[in-house]
């Protein structure tokens, strides 16, 4: 992608819409949407790169009720032309073909490789890279088993997103509570896997979230890993004009 006419391209990551309580993620949600209002005069493209929903599961006739106008603003940027790309994290990793085929945005389940102008991007989630969080790795690899979410899909939505919805506000190993804490650069498990992934491949930019805290390190020559905050205590987002890529807060 070429951007031209002072475009831009945005990123946001871990708004967790519908936690606590549907009632105290709201304002989240009309703060969110308002920051979608805005940027989408001079987006070229906006990429969302996870947990925008604390929990999703996609049934073949149902989706989780709720978020409407978070989803009728996507669906109205997206029909004006601009792309959306949509990256599952750990609480929208059941999504399927909803995002697709209702809002025509299309939906990653790793990381996946761009390039704008002559910089290249590395863009995921983010969780479940780099060393160590084994725990998450194997609770991961239950939740993405076909068997797994075939016989949760037999239970009512009613029950199902219930339960789903009390685990994921209330496990810490799911939810991410303890994902707030710098650690450090030399154990900060997403700079550890982007300095491993340069040894292979050079990316200008490494643009992940999950770990909740805004971050933008060098990681190697030319090369930085940022992670985007969230929309919870922070309210970052990144955005790139195709020259530098930079971390801002929505006020």
């Amino acid at each position: 992608m070429q951007l031209t006419n002072n475009k831009k391209i945005y990123f946001a990551s871990d708004q967790h819409l519908g936690a606590p309580t549907p009632e105290l993620s709201f304002p989240r949600e009309q703060k969110f949407v308002a920051w979608l209002d805005e940027v989408k005069g001079d987006a070229a493209a906006i990429f969302l790169l996870g947990d925008l929903f604390d929990f999703w599961f996609e049934y073949k006739t149902v989706v989780p009720k709720g978020f409407v106008r978070v989803l009728g603003k996507l669906a109205e940027i997206r029909d004006s032309g601009i792309p959306i790309h949509f990256f599952v994290g750990n609480h929208d990793l059941w999504m399927s073909d909803y995002f697709q085929k209702e809002l025509n945005i299309p939906v990653y389940h790793d990381n996946m490789e761009f390039a704008f102008g002559d910089k290249t991007f590395l863009i995921g989630h983010g969780d479940g890279k780099g060393p160590g969080d084994m725990g998450y790795k194997r609770m991961k690899k239950v939740f993405t088993n076909s068997i797994s979410k075939t016989v949760f899909r037999w239970l009512h939505p009613d029950i199902g997103v219930k339960l789903a919805q009390y685990l994921s506000v209330k496990n810490k190993l799911i939810s991410g509570d303890e994902d707030v804490t710098f650690l450090g650069e030399e154990k900060e498990w997403l700079v550890l896997y982007a300095k491993r992934k340069l040894e292979t491949k050079h990316y200008n930019y490494f643009i992940f979230g999950h770990r909740h805290l805004p971050m933008q390190i060098n990681v190697g020559e030319n090369s930085e890993y940022i992670n985007l905050g969230d929309w919870i205590g922070y309210f970052t987002y990144g955005v790139f004009d195709g020259e530098t890529f930079e971390l801002k807060k929505f006020e």
